[in-house]
Formats: C-alpha cells, sequence, structure tokens
C-alpha cells in the first residue's frame, strides 16, 4: 500500500463554529496535508442544531430535513476546497466524512451516537467515494464510539522515553496518550472551548473570547470553581467520552441561579475549569525527563488557556503541534482523511484500549459516488 492516494477529510465539531476540510496526500505510513479551507456554518441552522442538543422537543421531520441540509453543507464544503486547492475531484480517492453530531449517548441500557449529514448527497454532489457512520461499528462492538482520534495520533506522532500527549481543544477537550511499551490511552477530559464560547456568546456578544480578552477582566470564582469541580464524570474511569449533552448552558446555569457573579468572572472561572480538568488527567501520565503536551483545535489560540496550562503541568513542555510540523487547526479533519483512508483498505482503526470495544474494526461505511 506504498501508492500515493489523496482523501479529503470533513470535520464539524460540537462548536459549531465551521466546517473544517483537509486535503492530505496519504502514502504507507506518512500524510502530508496539502490544502485546507475552514467553510462557514449558517447560523439558521447551527441554531436548529443546538437544540436539538441541548435535549429540545423534535420531531422526525426535523431530523430529516437537518440530515438533508448537512449532507448539501458538507458537500459544498468540499467543492469549495476542491475549487480552493485546483484539484479535480477524479484525483480524491474518497471524502471521510464524521457528520454533525447531534446526540451521543454510549452508556446506559440502549447505547447510541447520531451524527447527521447525508452521505448520500456528498457522494453524489462531489462525485467522490465517502465514508461515514465512523462511530457505530465501535459500539455495536461495545465501545464509546469516541475518541477516534487517538489511533490517528499514534500514526504520526512516536512514542518516546517520555510521555507524549496529544491534547485536542475543540468544544469538548480530548487527550491521546503515547508512552513506549504502554498500550496508548485516550479518552474526553471534559469541556474545552463549549461553555467558553456559550457564555461568551450570551455575554459578550462575540462567538468566542477573542485573545481571552474577556476572562482576562475577570477574576476566578472559587466557589463556582469547585461547584464545576465536583461534576462526576471527571472522576470516572475510562473509557469515557462526552459531549453537549452533559457540558451545556443549561447545565451552568443551574449552577449559576443561586449566586450573583460577574459575567467576566464566570468567564475567568470557565476557563480555569477546562485547564484544571485537562491538566489534572494529563499529569497522570508524566513519564521521562521530557514528558510533552502538543496541543491542537482551536484552544490552542486561547492564550490564557495556554499558559494555565503551562503553569498547572509545570514539569511538561506544552506547545503546538505546529512545533511537530502538524497543522494545529487541520488535526481532526486530517484523521477523519486518514480514517476514510483505513476503511478503503479494509485496516483496522479503532483502538480497543482506548474505545473499549472488543475488538479491532475497520470504521465507517462506504457511500458510491
Amino acid at each position: 500500500m506504498s501508492t500515493k492516494q489523496r482523501f479529503i477529510g470533513v470535520m464539524s465539531g460540537t462548536s459549531m463554529d465551521g466546517v473544517d476540510t483537509a486535503l492530505v496526500e496519504i502514502e504507507g505510513s506518512h500524510i502530508e496535508l496539502l490544502s485546507s479551507l475552514d467553510f462557514p456554518f449558517p447560523e439558521h441552522l447551527k441554531q436548529r442544531l443546538l437544540n436539538i442538543c441541548l435535549g429540545q422537543a423534535t420531531n422526525l421531520a426535523e431530523i430529516g430535513e437537518l440530515d438533508h441540509l448537512l449532507g448539501h453543507l458538507f458537500a459544498d464544503a468540499v467543492n469549495a476546497l476542491l475549487e480552493h486547492a485546483n484539484c479535480p475531484a477524479s484525483s480524491i480517492t474518497a471524502i471521510g466524512n464524521h457528520g454533525q453530531t447531534v446526540y451521543h449517548r454510549p452508556d446506559g441500557a440502549a447505547p447510541f451516537t447520531m451524527q447527521l449529514g447525508d452521505a448520500n448527497i456528498i457522494a453524489t454532489k462531489t462525485d467522490i467515494d465517502t465514508v461515514a457512520d465512523f462511530r457505530r461499528k465501535d459500539m455495536a462492538l461495545g465501545g464509546q464510539g469516541a475518541p477516534l482520534v487517538p489511533a490517528f495520533h499514534q500514526s504520526i506522532f512516536a512514542a518516546t522515553d517520555s510521555s507524549v500527549v496529544v491534547l485536542n481543544i475543540g468544544g469538548i477537550a480530548n487527550i491521546s496518550v503515547l508512552r513506549h511499551n504502554h498500550p496508548v490511552t485516550g479518552y474526553d477530559t471534559g469541556p474545552g472551548n463549549m461553555l467558553m464560547d456559550a457564555w461568551c456568546q450570551k455575554h459578550h456578544g462575540s462567538k468566542y473570547d477573542q485573545d481571552a480578552l474577556f476572562a482576562l477582566e475577570g477574576v476566578i470564582n472559587q466557589s463556582l470553581l469547585n461547584a464545576l469541580l465536583a461534576e462526576p464524570y471527571l472522576t470516572r474511569s475510562a473509557p469515557k467520552s462526552t459531549g453537549r449533552e452533559l457540558f451545556n448552558m443549561p447545565w451552568l446555569e443551574k449552577m449559576l441561579a443561586a449566586v450573583s457573579i460577574a459575567p467576566q468572572d464566570v468567564q475567568r472561572t470557565l476557563c480555569e475549569y477546562s485547564a484544571l480538568t485537562i491538566a489534572n488527567e494529563v499529569q497522570l501520565y508524566q513519564q521521562g525527563a521530557a514528558p510533552e503536551l502538543l496541543v491542537c483545535g482551536g484552544g490552542v489560540h486561547n492564550p490564557l488557556l495556554m499558559s494555565r496550562l503551562a503553569a498547572l503541568l509545570p514539569n511538561w513542555s506544552v506547545r503546538s503541534t505546529e512545533d511537530k510540523g502538524v497543522d494545529c487547526d487541520n488535526m481532526e479533519a486530517m484523521a477523519f482523511a486518514w480514517l476514510a483512508q483505513r476503511r478503503i483498505h479494509n485496516l483496522p482503526s479503532n483502538l480497543p484500549e482506548v474505545t473499549g470495544a472488543s475488538q479491532l474494526a475497520s470504521l465507517g461505511v462506504l457511500y458510491f459516488a
């Protein structure tokens, strides 16, 4: 499998701040990012999806319509990337499309996960074979269906004598732990940007806290921080995964109902909450003389969050994945391009030690152009 092939990865995360697309070339174990494009996510569509994610009443007609609209959105994002890269569709082996998660419940009597975005539309509108529905095979095998990126991180970052932890700070923060002579470990640590973005949008009028300026106006409220840290998810053992079903504005507002805290103090406290819940997990895996925390995702651009991680992990080198030559903003889109390549060649792409699945599997369903 040494032949060069091109794949496109499409990722729309819990923040819904855009559709990330990445065009990559894969030869053997080597992956190269050729081009990328952040495609805008329509605000009206985002709000309809948020309503479902937060548990508001919906119906099959709404689900079906959103599935259809997202299929067109993702297809348009791919076609925009092809035009941006001046790349013909005929040169692409397949698209890996994560879909938009509207609900993820891997535990309980009837575990399920739901991602919307009709892959039939994507394959038809782009004229490119499309791989989608990556999570449910892992769940059928008893796994969490998440996180799936640790297998990709393992393929591009070598384990050394010292710990290497890859941290993706999207809406939710997740880690991949790479240690020599240890199985890969990975799970969702808790909120990344999700709560900060939602609070900032409501109380500061912007989609996210640019340069953490809003948070820097405030101070940490210890009572609120203690309440946030009491969330039971944080003390659960891995494998585990979470999302907007748990960490959302109603969840936060319940904790704020009986107290009066200035909005900027809430923002500062939420930033500390994300930093602490990440650092508390990362420090469990310190090994060797020079452990590294490699950060990707939107949170890498939050200077306060990054400085707090460095302060909370004084024995670690905390830096962007860019320092290792891997684009920090397109890591997840690249991962789903890689997952599509694994599916096309029927290669395993889950890590049972990460997700809890009973066996290795090649994840995803192929939709032909």
